[in-house]
């Protein structure tokens, strides 16, 4: 038996030991070569009589197993075969031989007549978790505080499909294991002992040794559910009345939080109620059924490429420059103790970097640091810090006034307010200070880079890089490069935000940059049709409907009311405009001048806030105001609106492309979903533009909408060539180095 990813022996008790162990990777993953060894050690364990049982154990210090190779199965995702050569019936075939094939596997491996046992001593999660399920007993290592299990399928768009929806349900029962694999949580190795996940708690020295002693005493071991008269713990829907109501009200929850825009969790509960109803042969057969149409949909493609490939890629420094060295940083300063500057600073300390903070004064120096002090009580009260380690966290930073402080920095980080008077005048201060090969990074939303590089007197060392408020919150940073930002700044940058555990997109010079200039679309597309007289409440359902985080007047909310009326009116006034005397600009002015009302800041906009700041009710009003034309909402309307409100934001993303402000198909989704909250099941902008809608039909629809609604959705040059020659963003923005895909006309 010739094996790639295991190794193999056999004691002289006829116990064998396969030991996962994948060369050249620091973590196991079920690859098409696992799959194949596993066939092969399935197969050995059940002819070989001299085999009387088997231990499955890891090689890997991090775990036993992570699950599916998912960029193997990102390449799948969606595949349909040689449609042109084979029948309907023949591909679907086909697909469920390939879907089954590991399902077959574990099962034959459960079935093989000999007991099965797997020593755990790391994390299993995924199918890693679905391989130890089908052993018929699990030793886990006690003593790693790093150990995890988990089904995380659902939050990428998929649902396990090696038996997970049909083992763990018939394990520990069907309402406990119903919130494990919808969530795709993971939980640790005691919580999975109580729930009788694993069978036996160990030092990991002895994991595999009490796993080789089970095996010896139990030669007759079967899976609970092959036992005869096996009941599901705690019932099944039909026969249980308490099951069959969990199961109800779980199908009422899941549509009130997911909208039913995520196939994976309606496929797991149709998996979990049909499967759970059969013998687990049937409902194994049920999961793969399930596992390829989920597999198969726009959504699981899109969300497995951008929600781990891409972000896996960019959190490791995929858009960084190549040929230059890695910078560690052993002093930043950041100007500006503020609320952006403060939490700059505290994510920086956390990741060990000496910090200085500077302010005009003591006093607002010594307040942003107090910033960082909330944050560390907070942690070592809740547990998840020690006393010791949060005063070493804070004795990283020193609150300051003198610029002579800032000498012998890496890097400064300028986060004052958006003034470009003063952006400069802190520029040039800094600047006299820095060491030659120091870059000055400001954190700015919308100004352009290239214009607050001319305060420098060394604008190749000059770049922007964009936090997004809460920092210690926000996973994502912008970095935008202006007109003479060198590619060692570049690099240097991107060093920095993956030092403070970031992930970066990297993007060209322009105002509003990405991020900024695009998320202000979804607000502006919804107070057109507040301004249009569509009721508030139909445009913020429809809002989170299409899966955005709040709806596009809660995010104006949030941004300032005042803020908007502002921008609105310079806007017009540039493009020539009577703003003042548009509906929209009037409604505004309204709420703004006439009824002070400027958002969550103030405690009153389209909102009404409580004393937490939170949204007690929209503004009752505001109906009195607007002429309510559109007061209720049948399923064509809310169609029309969320095509309106998330195509006017991948419009906006796709001209981003178009003038050169994004270049790589990744960024623009990680940013889009990280940055503002764009529908993360379709996998960010350019992903709903790919994928679940193609861009020859995605251009079709914009241009409809553009005949009804306005140019602001008028698809560009660009768009226009990529849908005749049937190109995707992916194809002709791929990932740096690489090659664009061109194609002809179709």
């Amino acid at each position: 038996m010739k094996l790639e990813t295991f190794s193999w022996e056999v004691d002289g008790d006829g116990i064998a030991h396969a030991v996962f162990d994948v060369p050249g990777r620091s973590m196991n993953t079920l690859t098409g070569k696992a799959v194949a060894d596993i066939i092969a050690i399935t197969k050995e364990v059940a002819t070989n009589d001299a085999i009387k049982g088997l231990v499955l154990s890891s090689g890997k210090a991090s775990g036993f197993c992570a699950g599916a190779d998912l960029g193997e199965m990102g390449d799948r995702a969606g595949a349909g075969g040689e449609k042109k050569q084979k029948s309907v019936d023949e591909l679907k075939k086909e697909q469920f031989d390939v879907g089954f094939s590991l399902n077959g596997t574990l099962r034959k491996l459960e079935t093989c007549g000999k007991p099965v046992a797997v020593a755990l001593n790391g994390l299993a999660l995924g199918g890693g978790l679905e391989v130890a399920l089908a052993c018929h007993y699990r030793v886990a290592a006690n003593d790693n505080p790093k150990i995890q299990f988990g089904l995380p399928e659902a939050k990428i768009g998929l649902l396990p499909g090696a038996g997970g929806t049909q083992r763990l349900p018939r394990l520990i029962g069907i309402q406990a294991a119903l919130p494990l694999i919808l969530q795709g949580e993971p939980f640790d190795a005691q919580k999975a002992h109580a729930m009788g996940v694993v069978q036996e708690l160990a030092p990991g020295t002895e994991t595999v040794a009490r796993a080789k002693a089970w095996v010896k005493a139990n030669p007759k071991a079967k899976a609970p559910w092959d036992e005869k008269g096996f009941k599901v713990p705690g019932g099944v829907p039909h026969k249980s009345p308490g099951v069959g109501q969990v199961a109800t009200m779980s199908n009422m929850m899941l549509a009130a939080k997911t909208y039913g825009n995520y196939p994976a969790q309606k496929n797991i509960l149709s998996c979990i109620y049909e499967g759970i109803q059969v013998p687990i042969d049937a409902g194994l057969r049920i999961e793969t059924r399930y596992f390829i149409n989920t597999q198969q949909r726009p959504e699981a493609k899109a969300m497995i490429r951008s929600l781990f490939l891409s972000t896996q890629a960019l959190s490791k420094g995929a858009n960084r420059p190549a040929g230059h060295p890695k910078t560690e940083f052993k002093k930043i300063a950041v100007i500006g103790a503020g609320l952006m500057g403060a939490g700059i600073a505290y994510v920086q300390a956390k990741a060990g970097i000496p910090t200085v903070l500077v302010d005009v004064t003591k006093e607002a120096a010594e307040k942003g640091k107090q910033y960082s002090v909330r944050l560390v009580e907070k942690d070592i009260s809740r547990g998840k810090l020690t006393k010791e380690k949060g005063d070493a966290l804070l004795a990283l930073i020193t609150p300051t006034t003198a610029y002579d402080d800032v000498k012998g920095a890496d890097l400064v980080i300028e986060a004052v307010f958006e003034d470009e008077g003063l952006k400069a005048k802190i520029t040039q201060a800094a600047e006299a200070v820095m060491g030659d090969n120091a870059v000055y990074g400001t954190n700015t939303s919308t100004l352009p880079i290239t214009g607050l590089a001319k305060a420098s007197k060394r604008p190749a060392n000059f770049i922007g890089i964009h936090f997004f408020s809460p920092v210690e919150r926000m996973g994502l940073v912008e970095i935008i490069n202006g007109k003479e930002t060198s590619e060692a700044t570049l690099a240097k940058a991107v060093d920095y935000v993956l030092a403070i555990r970031k992930t970066p997109i990297v993007v060209n010079d322009s105002r509003g940059f990405y991020t900024s200039r695009c998320f202000g679309t979804y607000t502006q597309e919804g107070l057109e049709m507040l301004s249009e007289g569509i009721k508030p409440a139909i445009i913020e359902n429809v809002g989170r409907q299409a899966g955005m985080p709040m709806g596009a007047l809660e995010v104006s909310d949030s941004v300032g009311l005042d803020t908007a009326l502002k921008v609105g009116r310079a806007t017009a006034k540039a493009t020539g405009f009577d703003y003042n005397e548009a509906p929209l600009g009037k409604l505004m002015a309204w709420v703004v001048e006439d009824k002070g009302r400027v958002g969550r800041k103030a405690g009153k906009g389209f909102y009404d806030y409580n004393e937490q700041g939170k949204p007690d009710r929209l503004w009752p009003g505001l109906n009195d105001q607007i002429e309510v034309k559109i007061d209720e909402c049948p399923p064509a309307l809310k169609k029309e609106l969320t095509n309106r409100l998330l195509f006017r934001q991948a419009i906006e993303v796709s001209r981003c492309f178009e003038e050169g402000v994004i270049t790589d198909a990744r960024d623009g989704d990680i940013g889009s979903i990280l940055a503002w909250g764009f529908a993360p099941y379709t996998g960010g902008c350019v992903s709903y533009m790919d994928l679940i809608w193609g861009v020859p039909a995605f251009v079709a629809e914009a241009d409809r909408l553009a005949d009804k609604y306005g140019e602001r959705f008028r698809p560009g040059k660009m768009l226009r060539e990529m849908a005749a020659k049937g190109q995707t963003f992916y194809e002709r923005f791929p990932p740096a180095g690489e090659k664009p895909k061109v194609k002809e006309p179709a």
